[in-house]
């Protein structure tokens, strides 16, 4: 009885561990302030809401990069700090704070997986 508790938790720690790992990159990507490195994550088309900006749906994957690296430049955003990660199905919601000069700015991004690998398909900033 023991070995099987036992097993089960260890297969509980892996299946966490390959989990978070998996979004690694990603956060990595925020973390070094680097557009164009978090634009290789965009799924084909992106919803984005950015600041005080309309939402903008369906934008493609080189505008989508184009636009966030404009943003970056305008904020000043220096880093990420991640503050959640929930994973439900083959979605994923990811939160956490832009760190920019000033204040940071609340980020939000929903991933699918698309080809094996998560996808970002929107993202908002506030």
């Amino acid at each position: 009885m023991k070995k099987l508790f036992l097993f089960t938790g260890l297969m509980f720690a892996l299946m966490s561990f390959t989990k978070q790992a998996a979004t690694d990159p990603i956060v990595n990507a925020f973390k070094s302030a680097d557009a164009t490195q978090v634009g290789n994550f965009f799924d084909e088309y992106v919803d984005m809401k950015l600041l005080d900006k309309d939402e903008i749906k369906n934008i493609g994957r080189n505008q989508a990069t184009i636009t966030l690296k404009s943003f970056f430049t305008e904020h000043g955003v220096k880093g990420f700090e991640k503050a959640s990660e929930r994973e439900i199905s083959n979605t994923m919601y990811l939160a956490g704070k832009l760190l920019s000069n000033g204040k940071g700015n609340n980020i939000t991004i929903l991933m699918k997986i698309k080809d094996g690998k998560w996808r970002i398909i929107t993202l908002r900033i506030s």
